[in-house]
């Protein structure tokens, strides 16, 4: 199944919130299903993969089942948020966090099938040599992975549910180095004490070598830490070229 990606709108601003609330999940009238755009990445060594979908940013889907089919393929079930919340109705990138079952093999890569309400896509998520794949413990450090947008990737934090930090900035400072940059949180912020994944999708554009490309993480409670960021880089497509008579 083709998947048409969207591009626009991308920007860490995102879409801007509308008054009217609405549900989450890709619906259609009958038929075929609605085909829901989906992008994926590797973080966490590889125990984990980020699934992008498109839509309120207040009802973020979860991933109710994860695993292969007959055909080696990730087959993920997501579903809205249960409970009576109203979604806003803006339209932004969310992550849900999977876990890499048993089976999956990083460095030969992954298509991943995800069912959404009444609509389904899929992703290629590319070969990676290097991670450690499922199973084991996370070490719960930050990681990042590429998706198969040029410039888009997806960021992995942990810490306080209640307090992800806020990005205020993302830059190409190196040919292959990104600086994520992180508002400084208010002094007397209260945060749970939890420990929870905090995954977020970002872009960068001008990056002169995106494979082998590390991301440095400063601001919040980050000093510059620099993380590799894994999978492969999507190429940019080259503009058509203008007709002359």
């Amino acid at each position: 199944m083709g998947v048409t990606r969207r591009i626009a709108g991308w920007g860490l601003i995102g879409a801007v919130v509308m008054a009217a609330l609405s549900g989450c999940s890709a619906s259609t009238d009958g038929g075929d299903p609605a085909v829901v755009d989906v992008d994926a990445a590797w973080l966490d060594g590889g125990r984990l993969i980020g699934i992008v979908t498109w839509g309120s940013s207040s009802c973020v889907p979860v991933a109710s089942e994860a695993m292969l089919d007959a055909d080696g393929a990730l087959a993920v079930t997501l579903d809205d948020p249960s409970g009576s919340q109203a979604c806003t109705a803006d339209d932004v990138a969310r992550v849900t966090l999977v876990d890499v079952p048993a089976g999956v093999d990083p460095a030969q890569g992954v298509q991943v099938h995800v069912g959404y309400g009444t609509g389904a896509g899929e992703v290629a998520l590319s070969g990676t040599e290097g991670l450690a794949g499922p199973g084991g413990t996370t070490d719960y450090q930050p990681s990042a992975g590429w998706t198969g947008v040029a410039g888009a990737f997806v960021y992995l934090t942990w810490g306080s549910s209640s307090c992800a930090p806020t990005v205020q900035d993302v830059a190409a400072t190196g040919d292959a180095q990104v600086t994520l940059t992180f508002v400084e949180p208010d002094a007397d912020r209260v945060c749970t004490l939890d420990m929870a994944p905090r995954a977020v999708l970002a872009e960068v554009s001008a990056l002169t070598t995106p494979t082998g490309a590390q991301l440095v993480l400063t601001g919040d409670t980050f000093d510059a830490v620099s993380v590799a960021i894994v999978g492969t880089p999507a190429v940019a497509a080259s503009a058509s070229p203008t007709a002359t008579s």
